[in-house]
Order: C-alpha cells, then sequence, then structure tokens
C-alpha cells in the first residue's frame, strides 16, 4: 500500500531536498524548473523523476532564449516506493540531486557509480 502525504507535504520535501543542494551548485542552476507532478506518461513508465533539457556541459554561447529546462519530480511512484516517510524523505531528496545532475551532464552510469542511480 502506498504511503499517504498530503501534496503541499510532498512539496514541502521536495523544497527541503533543494535546500540540502550547496550554494554552490545550485547557484550555477539556471533557467530550470522544477515541477511536481502526480504521474509520469504512460510510455515513460514508473520513473521517479526526470531531467527534459540541454544539460548545462552541453550549452553552447548559443544557448539563448530557449524554453526552461525541467525537472520533473513524480509524486504517485515515489510513494508506492517507501512504507514511512523518513523513507520518503531520502527517496525525494536522492530523486532531486539525481535530476539535478543530469542538469549538469552526469549520466546514469556516473550516478550509479556514486549512489545516486
Amino acid at each position: 500500500m502506498a504511503l499517504v502525504v498530503s501534496p503541499q507535504r510532498f512539496e514541502q520535501l521536495v523544497d527541503e531536498a533543494l535546500e540540502q543542494i550547496p550554494d554552490q551548485l545550485f547557484d550555477l542552476v539556471e533557467n530550470c524548473a522544477l515541477i511536481v507532478e502526480e504521474e509520469p506518461d504512460a510510455e515513460m513508465g514508473d520513473v521517479l523523476g526526470y531531467y527534459d533539457g540541454t544539460p548545462l556541459s552541453d550549452r553552447t554561447s548559443q544557448y539563448s532564449g530557449v524554453l526552461p529546462d525541467r525537472i520533473l519530480i513524480f509524486r504517485g511512484p515515489l510513494l508506492r516506493l517507501v512504507s514511512s516517510e523518513a523513507e520518503l524523505v531520502e527517496e525525494i531528496r536522492i530523486t532531486v540531486w539525481h535530476e539535478i545532475a543530469h542538469f549538469f551532464g552526469i549520466d546514469d552510469d556516473e550516478l550509479d557509480d556514486l549512489g545516486y542511480a
């Protein structure tokens, strides 16, 4: 059975995960929106989060006038994964940091080596 947490509490936990990112890294994140959605699109499977955009490592001097990148955090899959709020806090942190790492151009293999896959 999925853990029950209000949408407001879930978003608060996402905000707390963002606040834990070191300022020197977080200050580099620009033109990127973090959005909490209930479920991923069906073709995405049961993913916990998703980064959609141009990684910082791939941006050139011509990178301007584009829509913001998006980091999507999916509430439903995260709630189904855990059995306590303490576990949810940890899984949200890992997911948020994982997707922020994609913003910087770190791929899944590197994240796996770091324990964030």
